[in-house]
Parts: structure tokens; sequence; C-alpha cells
């Protein structure tokens, strides 16, 4: 195969994935796997991981991601951290998982970043350090990751690994709101609804919820509805008029697991 060939045809894989055919892709990508390249090998990985368009495959994914992590590839050892921490295809090791997630944090990957911060946080396959979480998803926070963002709010509003400050979690869980992470707009809708950080105001609590709850956030419709009754009509509109008009910050696309 000439190599003008070879570079059209993973090309071609891409062009295969845009029209949402994953197993033409993964033929297409399989010869560059074999040959070692890690991002074809990543790839392979993910599309056997998450089932698209092929029957899901742990082991198959835990081979091709483990062969791109070893070449060093961030996104490849985040999600083998993360699928020997879950058990999938793989006894379920929470230490082994922290091993790869640590890596791909040390590459600057924000969302190896936040899944280590997750485990301190949660002492799982490390001890727990809410001191080292809080350096952790603030690495994150700081790259745009919405998630890291909300927790690192969380640790500012319970007051692990900082001094409890409602307006440094305000600050957090705002940024990650606005990206459109539905925790972060239920987190926003709390701290709205209890004047925690911010002026107490009904209106803009029920924005965030109705926001959450159009992603499907039980607990936020369920807020959004005891909120009524203490509102008037004139302010429900309104909050629901802001809903409405609401938009969520540009964000990068993501790749990884979490």
């Amino acid at each position: 195969i000439s190599c003008a060939m070879f570079s059209d045809n993973y090309q071609y894989g891409f062009d295969a994935t845009d029209r949402g055919d994953y197993k033409t892709a993964y033929n297409l990508w399989l010869p560059f796997a074999e040959q070692g390249d890690n991002e074809a090998q990543f790839n392979l990985g993910l599309i056997s991981h998450q089932a698209m368009g092929v029957p899901q495959d742990f082991k198959d994914a835990i081979k091709w991601y483990r062969q791109s992590a070893e070449q060093g590839n961030a996104s490849a050892q985040l999600n083998l951290g993360v699928m020997h921490s879950r058990g999938e295809g793989v006894p379920q090791d929470y230490k082994e998982g922290v091993q790869w997630a640590r890596l791909s944090a040390e590459q600057g990957d924000a969302s190896g970043q936040l899944n280590l911060g997750l485990s301190y946080a949660k002492g799982q396959g490390v001890p727990q350090d809410y001191k080292e979480a809080v350096r952790l998803f603030r690495l994150s926070a700081e790259q745009g990751n919405a998630s890291a963002q909300s927790n690192l709010g969380l640790m500012y509003f319970e007051g692990h690994g900082v001094p409890k400050d409602y307006t440094e979690t305000v600050k957090w869980y705002r940024r990650s709101a606005e990206q459109g992470d539905v925790g972060g707009q239920y987190n926003m809708g709390v701290m709205y609804d209890n004047g925690d950080g911010v002026p107490k105001d009904a209106v803009l609590a029920y924005m965030w919820w109705d926001i959450a709850g159009s992603s499907g956030d039980r607990d936020a419709l369920e807020n959004r509805t005891l909120l009524e009754e203490e509102m008037t009509e004139s302010q429900i509109q309104q909050a629901k008029v802001l809903a409405r008009n609401w938009k969520p910050k540009a964000k990068g696309s993501d790749r990884h697991e979490s």
C-alpha cells in the first residue's frame, strides 16, 4: 500500500465517522493501529468501548487503549484508567485506575486532572486528600472543564480542602452552569434560592432549575414546582422568559470518559 493511499484511508476513516459509520472507520484505521499509530489505537479503543457502530467489546477496548497509552497518549491513559476503576474488561482496580489517570493528568489533560481529583476526593485508589483534590480540580477547571468547575465549587461549598466560601462556590458553579453542566445549573438554583454567595432571588433560582430540568434533572423540576408556590405569576413568567432565552457558552469538544 502506498503512503498516499495509506494517508487517504486514514482520512476516509474520519469521513466515515462523520456519516456515523464507525464500523467502516474501525476497519480503515485497523492497519494503522496494527502498525503502531497511537491515535488510531485510541480511536479503535473508543469505538469498541462505547459500542459505536460495533458490539461493545471491553477486552478489545483495553487492548487498544493500552497500546496507545503505553506510547503516551493522554486520552488513552485516561480511558484505560476509567476502565480499570469500573472493572470493564479487567478486574476492578482503583489503584491501577489512579496510575493511568495520573499519567494523563501529568500531561496537562483536563479530564485526567478531573478524574484524578475525584479519586483523591473519594479516597478511591489513594488516601483521601481534599487539598490535593482541590489542586487538581482547579487545574482542570482553569482549562474550562465544566465538571471540574462544578466539583471545585462543591469543595468551597462544603469547606473541603479550602475554607468554606460561598462567593467562590458561586464563581465556579456559574462557570460550570454557563457551559451547560446540569449539576452546575442545579447548584446555581440552590444558591439563589438560599441566598448563599448571591442575593436571594426566586426568579433566578427558578430560571436555573428550569434550565437544568429541561435536560432531565428531576430534582430541579421538583424544586421549581415547589418554588412556584412562593412566586407571583409575573415572577414565574419572567423566569420562564430568562430560561427560554438562555444559551450556553461555547465549549470545546471532549472525547474522554469521565
